[in-house]
C-alpha cells in the first residue's frame, strides 16, 4: 500500500482536457501578462466569494503584504496574528515594517482565541489578522465586533479556506480584505504560485491593483512605489477550470472528513472540532496525539504519507529570534507543534483509501 498525502497529478488527469484547452487558449492569445484571462478569473472568483472585487496576485504572501500596504500599515504599527499559523502570516507583517503580536489559539479549533484579542490591543494596534486555519473559519463576529469597537481594520488570511462558510456565508468578504493563496496544494490550486485578494471596498481593490503593477495603472505613469505581483494568465486560466469543480471537490473532502471522524471515534486521537456555525473546506484533516512522532513513523512504514502543520511555531523560528519570545510564553502553539498530524484528504483520494488509513491508524 502506498498512499500519498496529496496527488496533484491525479487532480490534473481528472481535468486534463479542460486544462489543456485553457492553456492552449492562453498560449494562442499572445497575451501573457494580466489581460482578459486574469480579468475573467477575478470576476468569477469575486462572485464565488460573494465579494464585489477580486485582484489577482503572484502568490498568497504578496496578497497579505499588499493588503497591509493598502491599509497603510507600516513601521511603528502592530498587527494581531495567531501564534499557531504558517509563518507567512507573520512574514507579511514584518515585510511592511510592522510588529506581529501573537495570540494563542482556541485549544479545540486551533484558530485564534477571540477571547484573548482585546487584552493584546495597544495604541499601536492597527489590524486584526485572523487565519482560517486548516480550512475551518475563524469566529469572525467577535473579531469584527472588537475591530469596530477599537477602530481597527480586519485582514483575513484565507489561504486554506476556499469554499469554507461562516454562518452560512462563504469566506471572502467578512473583513476589510481577504487574502488567498492558490499554491498548487490548496483546495483551489494553480500549476505554480498564485494569489488574490477579495474585498467589498472599491478603494482598497483599486489600491492593491495599483500596487501589484509597479504602482501604475497607465504605462510609464507610476503613482507610488509598487511591486511586480501580477497573477499570470496561464494560472488564471487553470484556476477558472478548477473553480467550476471547486464545490464538487469540497463535497468530496467533506465526505472523506466524515468517514475519518466516524472511523476514528474510538481511536483515542483528538479529532477536529467543528462549531455549529462553521462549514469547513477541509483543506486539512488534523488529528492530535502526544505520541505523534511514533504514530507518523508507523504510518510511514505502512506506506501512508502524512504531514505536520506546523512543526515549528513562528515564535520559535530563527527569523523571529530578535523578538525574544521564550518558547513557554506561547504554550498552546508549542503543544500543537509537537502533537498535530495531518492525514491525507485530497479530493482524488477515495473513500476506500480512507478506510485503509483508519485501519492503519487503529493498528498503530
Amino acid at each position: 500500500m502506498k498512499i500519498p498525502f496529496l496527488d496533484l497529478g491525479a487532480a490534473y488527469r481528472e481535468l486534463k482536457p479542460e486544462i489543456d484547452t485553457a492553456l492552449s487558449r492562453v498560449l494562442e492569445s499572445g497575451w501573457y501578462i494580466l489581460g482578459p484571462e486574469v480579468e475573467a478569473f477575478e470576476t468569477e472568483w469575486a462572485a464565488y466569494c460573494h465579494a464585489k472585487h477580486a485582484v489577482g496576485l503572484a502568490n498568497g504572501l504578496d496578497a497579505l503584504v499588499l493588503a497591509l500596504r493598502a491599509l497603510n500599515v507600516g513601521p511603528g504599527d502592530e498587527v494581531i496574528v495567531p501564534s499557531n499559523t504558517y509563518i507567512a502570516t507573520w512574514l507579511a507583517v514584518s515585510a511592511v515594517g510592522a510588529k506581529p503580536v501573537p495570540i494563542e489559539p482556541n485549544p479545540t479549533t486551533h484558530n485564534i482565541n477571540t477571547k484573548r484579542i482585546a487584552a493584546a490591543i495597544t495604541p499601536q494596534t492597527k489590524v486584526l489578522l485572523p487565519v482560517h486555519l486548516y480550512g475551518q473559519p475563524a469566529d469572525m463576529d467577535p473579531i469584527l465586533d472588537i475591530a469596530q469597537r477599537h477602530g481597527l481594520r480586519v485582514i483575513e488570511d484565507a489561504a486554506q479556506a476556499h469554499g469554507a462558510q461562516y454562518k452560512g456565508k462563504r469566506i471572502g468578504a467578512h473583513g476589510d480584505i481577504v487574502c488567498w493563496s492558490f499554491y498548487p496544494g490548496k483546495n483551489l490550486g494553480a500549476l505554480g504560485d498564485a494569489g488574490a485578494i477579495t474585498t467589498n471596498d472599491s478603494a482598497l481593490a483599486e489600491r492593491v491593483a495599483l500596487l501589484r503593477n509597479y504602482g501604475s495603472r497607465q504605462k510609464y505613469v507610476n503613482k507610488e512605489p509598487g511591486v511586480n505581483s501580477r497573477l499570470d494568465p496561464i494560472q488564471a486560466a487553470v484556476l477558472r477550470v478548477k473553480l467550476r469543480v471547486l464545490d464538487e471537490w469540497t463535497e468530496r473532502r467533506r465526505a472523506l472528513a466524515s468517514d475519518y471522524t466516524l472511523g476514528l471515534a474510538e481511536s483515542g486521537l483528538i479529532l477536529p472540532h467543528v462549531p455549529d456555525w462553521a462549514e469547513p473546506a477541509w483543506h486539512l484533516y488534523v488529528v492530535r496525539t502526544p505520541d505523534r512522532d511514533r504514530l507518523q513513523g508507523r504510518l510511514s512504514e505502512a506506506g501512508i504519507s502524512t504531514l505536520i502543520h506546523y512543526p515549528i511555531p513562528p515564535h520559535m523560528q530563527k527569523a523571529y529570534a530578535d523578538m525574544e519570545i521564550i518558547p513557554e510564553a506561547l504554550p498552546l502553539a508549542l503543544d500543537l507543534a509537537s502533537e498535530v498530524l495531518s492525514l491525507p484528504i485530497g479530493p482524488q483520494l477515495g473513500l476506500d483509501r480512507v478506510q485503509d488509513i483508519v485501519n492503519a491508524l487503529k493498528n498503530a
